[in-house]
């Protein structure tokens, strides 16, 4: 076997920086819901992710054997400049995604960056086509779905047997579910996604010689691929949060509890089958059902849109990112040279873009101004159980013409919350 050369240690160097950066543009799947509820402060909640994705990235190996043995043909001529030019346009969607607040896919952006990269510099040979189809694009399609209608399932069960329950009652308990479903999330994700930095990691020593062919990832790359991306997590990736927690709907406990439960089953799942699935469109999914499944809650489908949009250009635009950069890598030393310096151009400016309208734990509570129920909504809320508590009070008194004009949702509550006047004999 070869040594390290210094081009395999630049391809895990960036390796590493990817997983940084998806580790905090992938917080909010596991706490964006706890924070947005009040169930942990912000920065509790990220130092518990970011220990549990450390956790859960020496847990399973699959994943990574899907990366560096299933999507891409280790014998097809790969060449670390590929695996490297790939990073990039991955490193550079995860960051302009990140600036614009969409919690769109880091896998598919991994993914995207290397088939465009492989394209370019192998060919269609390099890329195992119905390994695509079968582990990333199926999975893509229906794991929102499953996601969201499992989450919205479990919201109107979890409101149908707390019917009647006085909210103070099933506070304590919900804030204590949400704490541990979004434990499992976190150990989750570092299951699934450090995984694919180990897998590309693993690809690149296979390419350059350094170790054999099918070769599991070697321990020193699962424990950094778990730092890299419990570091990322613990740093917070607070504009996406805001958009998780806040942008898509107004989440009450028991629809964190509900949502992050589905999520993390369907992720565990996942990884134990190897689909190297997106635990953003999982958690995505389940905010979104969840949102649904409560009557009186309304999903920002403007939120929603763009971010489905985000989801469906992610694996083109990291291919086109990594495609461009793959024949400037191709060209030799120099064209390796020039990829690097333009990624940190790109990743300058749109950090420098982020400090003008900073987000961080102080303000990523601050959502968006409540945005009317569309037709969709409205549909699938009359079929779903009205919320316990004071909460049904409000929602019973903004459904109401009269009531509605006079009062708003928060008066609604404060108003239940009185004793009813005494009524003269």
């Amino acid at each position: 076997m070869e040594h390290i050369t210094l081009l395999i240690g630049i391809v895990i160097v960036t390796a590493l920086v990817f997983d940084f950066t998806n580790g905090f543009h992938d917080t909010a799947n596991a706490m964006a819901t706890t924070i947005s509820t009040g169930a942990l402060r912000p920065k509790a909640a990220v130092a518990m992710s970011a220990g549990l994705n450390l956790v859960g990235a020496f847990l399973s190996v699959e994943v990574a054997k899907t990366i560096s043995g299933g999507i891409i043909d280790e014998s097809a001529g790969i060449r670390p400049e590929v695996i490297f030019a790939g990073l990039v346009g991955a490193i550079v969607w995860n960051l302009l995604t990140w600036l614009a607040g969409l919690p769109s896919s880091s896998s598919h952006a991994l993914f995207g960056g290397l088939i465009g990269a492989t394209l370019v510099s192998v060919g269609t040979g390099g890329v195992h086509g119905e390994a695509v189809v079968m582990k990333v694009l199926i999975p893509a399609v229906a794991a929102p779905f499953v996601a969201g209608l499992a989450a919205m399932a479990a919201t109107r069960l979890t409101y149908r047997l707390a019917r009647g329950r006085a909210e103070a009652d099933t506070a304590k308990g919900y804030r204590a579910g949400q704490i541990a479903s979004a434990a499992l999330v976190s150990l989750a994700h570092g299951t699934n996604d450090a995984q694919k930095t180990m897998g590309v990691i693993t690809l690149a020593l296979i390419t350059g010689g350094v170790i054999a062919p099918h070769s599991d990832p070697p321990m020193w790359v699962i424990a950094s691929a778990g730092l890299a991306i419990a570091l990322g997590t613990y740093l917070g990736g607070w504009r996406i949060i805001r958009t998780m927690g806040k942008g898509i709907t107004d989440i009450q406990p028991p629809q964190g509890f509900a949502a992050q439960t589905g999520a993390a089953a369907t992720i565990l799942a996942s990884s134990h089958l190897g689909f190297a699935l997106s635990t953003t469109q999982v958690c995505s999914g389940s905010v979104m059902g969840s949102g649904l499944g409560r009557k009186g809650g309304v999903v920002r489908w403007s939120t929603a849109g763009r971010m489905v949009a985000a989801w469906g250009l992610t694996l083109p635009a990291a291919g086109l990112v990594s495609a461009g950069a793959a024949f400037l890598a191709d060209q030799g030393t120099w064209g390796v040279a020039a990829v690097a310096v333009l990624a940190l151009a790109v990743c300058g400016g749109i950090w420098a873009a982020s400090r003008r309208k900073p987000v961080d734990h102080t303000n990523v509570n601050e959502g968006p101004a409540a945005e009317p129920a569309g037709v969709v909504t409205t549909a699938l809320q009359t079929v779903s159980p009205p919320p316990a508590g004071p909460v049904a009070a409000a929602v019973r008194a903004v459904d109401t013409p009269s009531a509605s004009d006079a009062l708003t949702a928060s008066d609604a509550v404060a108003a239940a919350a009185r004793p009813a006047p005494a009524t003269a004999p």
